[in-house]
């Protein structure tokens, strides 16, 4: 269970942790010795821990006396909580009758207790437990869900079962070999996560112009429709490559460098114009994406040249790349250097021609 917080005086607790019997409180500024101060807790985050790890206790407890799945560990998270079962499948029938389950102990008002039993109990043979930390020390506590489950614990709980106000499992993800991973919400997560859902489906019902009964619909028709987009204007970047490269090889006399830029390009746009100029005479240097921060580059050319060009344009553009057979390209975080490049360009190239 994550540690609380809250307020020494005025100093907040950063963090705490156990050591042996002691509570080691961590504080961004000095206390001093023998002060009297005003403990403040953040009690908002402590009910919500007390919420999670009872409401564990209990689907634990319910899910090893109604199908004898058994918890290896259990994690409590900052938006959800996941149990791990050992068991490689839980199905969804059995995770309904789980969740009805717990929710009728949480209706029937059961109570939660605490209490101390020395370290020497016999009884302590007869509670769930993981084992005693090396280090602890005193007296060993046990939680007790009156009727349901005995267990040993240091965490906070609630003191009866209706504070939990309800559990919703959200269902399995995979776990570790032959385990199941159980997600759950206890409590007022449950009503943040609806309130989520409801915000969601709100804003959802505005963009899309329908019921949420259609929003599944909705999407699927604009994914459909994106993805031929794409697929137009793919074939469209081709089609301009093509007539831009046939362009620049019509001229009388094309040069010996081609620059160009173009925002919405990718790598198969700047290959399929190095591709239909050919780089045996004549070196190229394209780049796509924003015109001053992030995008891909090509250097084509010459296979000399473009291995010694090569390290030094990715290192003006902030980027890094590869490139073999007369070809480097890779991605640059620079791109307002491009006319840096394009001047290491020319000046080799005038120091290259007779």
């Amino acid at each position: 269970q994550p540690d609380d917080r809250g307020l020494i005086g005025d100093v907040p607790v950063l963090r705490v942790t156990r050591q042996g019997p002691q509570a080691l409180h961590f504080v961004p500024a000095a206390l001093e010795p023998g002060a009297e101060v005003l403990l403040s807790l953040d009690w908002e985050r402590r009910f919500d821990h007390m919420q999670q790890h009872s409401g564990q206790h209990l689907i634990t407890a319910i899910a090893e006396q109604m199908f004898g799945f058994k918890t290896t560990s259990w994690e409590l998270g900052r938006q959800r909580s996941l149990i791990e079962l050992d068991t490689p499948l839980v199905t969804a029938e059995q995770i309904e009758a789980l969740e009805r389950t717990v929710n009728e102990k949480i209706r029937d008002r059961v109570p939660v207790t605490v209490r101390e039993l020395a370290a020497d109990d016999p009884e302590i043979e007869t509670v769930r437990s993981r084992g005693l930390p090396d280090d602890h020390v005193g007296p060993v506590r046990v939680v007790d869900i009156e009727g349901i489950d005995s267990n040993m614990c240091c965490g906070t709980h609630v003191s009866n079962l209706s504070d939990l106000q309800v559990i919703k499992l959200l269902g399995t993800e995979k776990g570790k070999k032959n385990k199941t991973n159980l997600v759950f919400l206890s409590g007022n997560r449950v009503l943040k996560s609806i309130e989520q859902s409801h915000n969601t489906e709100k804003a959802l019902t505005s963009l899309l112009k329908n019921g949420p009964g259609e929003h599944i619909e909705a999407v699927r028709r604009l994914q459909s429709s994106v993805k031929l987009l794409q697929k137009n204007n793919l074939n469209l970047l081709r089609d301009m490559a093509v007539l831009i490269a046939r362009d620049f090889k019509s001229k009388p006399s094309p040069g010996q460098l081609f620059v160009l830029h173009r925002k919405e390009g990718d790598s198969e746009f700047m290959n399929i114009i190095a591709n239909e100029i050919g780089t045996e005479e004549t070196l190229l240097f394209l780049t796509v994406g924003d015109e001053k921060e992030a995008g891909l580059f090509l250097l084509a050319g010459p296979v000399e040249a473009v291995e010694n060009l090569g390290p030094r344009v990715a290192e003006l553009l902030g980027g890094k790349g590869a490139g073999k057979r007369g070809r480097f390209q890779g991605k640059a975080s620079k791109m307002n250097r491009r006319g840096e490049v394009q001047a290491l360009l020319h000046e080799f190239i005038s120091h290259r021609s007779p």
